[in-house]
């Protein structure tokens, strides 16, 4: 096996644009012939993926698998809406999806993890499909629940095709009572999930961080009123109940009926169900949150092209 330097990975990969590792790969398969590594690295759609991994890719679709009492979410991104239409992107975060029931939300091994009849892993099909579609790709990231007794629902908003579409989530109900109607309160509640976008199952679940900053925040609007410090303390935490209200799952009122909280939609369930029932977790993924866009002026990019 030809000896490879660093000089020559460096090289390789000014030239493609590359990862190192990748790089690394072609020219020990090559024997160190930059120029065959070169067309190695195209073949393989690994130049043209690293040419638009640069790209912003905050588009695309989520995507969700269901088992009985497993389910595993997906983000995988893309450029454009358009790519979302896709059916050979479709069919790639659909398969995605059903292999992360397995790597139970370890977004590293769900990459690595082989994905079904191709012979390659996860990570190298959606490069292959960086190559076929001309557009940057990227899986962002995984989630995934369990229960031993219950199910774990699912619910899809914006839906474009069965499990495919922009906002989804899980909701894991812990459970030995009636299978068909804990399914049906699991759908209730992601449907809730959705539309209220609580970031915790508990008050106690919640950054002590955040409150602490709410905190402080509600200190000084308090402060402002000219109170003495016992009513003000009697305010803050009221407005933190209120705080909690927003935010916690189990304190939000349902978005259902618009006045019972969720923690006694839960309660009231038990007797619907034949069982207790718990919420064991839930996660929700909408599409593209957090992704800074890029803006274009198309006229000046118009303008820049024809100058160039």
């Amino acid at each position: 096996m030809a000896e490879i330097s660093a000089r020559q990975v460096k090289e390789l990969r000014d030239k493609t644009g590359a990862g190192m590792m990748d790089c690394k790969k072609a020219l020990i398969e090559t024997a160190g012939d930059l120029e065959v590594a070169v067309d190695w690295l195209r073949k393989k759609g690994l130049a043209a993926a690293a040419k638009k991994a640069g790209r912003v890719a905050s588009d695309g679709l989520v995507g969700v698998a269901t088992d009985g009492v497993r389910a595993a979410l997906v983000e995988i991104n893309a450029e454009t809406d358009f790519v979302a239409r896709n059916e050979a992107f479709q069919d790639a975060v659909r398969t995605v999806a059903k292999v992360a029931l397995d790597t139970g939300g370890d977004i590293d091994a769900l990459r690595d993890a082989p994905y079904p009849g191709a012979g390659m892993t996860v990570g190298e099909r959606l490069t292959e499909l960086v190559a076929t579609i001309g557009e940057n790709i990227q899986l962002r990231r995984t989630a995934a629940l369990s229960v031993e007794n219950g199910t774990v629902a699912s619910y899809m908003h914006g839906q474009i095709a069965p499990g495919l579409g922009r906002i989804g989530v899980l909701v894991a109900l812990s459970s030995t009572g009636d299978a068909e109607k804990l399914a049906a309160l699991g759908k209730q509640i992601a449907m809730h999930v959705a539309a209220a976008r609580p970031e915790a199952l508990t008050v106690d679940e919640i950054d002590p961080a955040a409150v602490e900053r709410e905190r402080k925040v509600l200190v000084d609007q308090a402060r402002a009123s000219g109170k003495p410090d016992a009513v003000i303390e009697k305010m803050v935490e009221g407005r933190l109940r209120k705080f909690y209200q927003e935010v916690v799952l189990l304190e939000q009122v349902s978005v259902i009926d618009g006045k019972t909280p969720i923690s006694k939609v839960i309660e009231t369930a038990a007797g619907d169900v034949g069982a207790p029932v718990a919420i064991a977790g839930f996660r929700r993924f909408a599409l593209g949150e957090g992704i800074e866009k890029a803006q274009s002026d198309f006229a000046t990019e118009v303008a820049s092209q024809i100058a160039g």
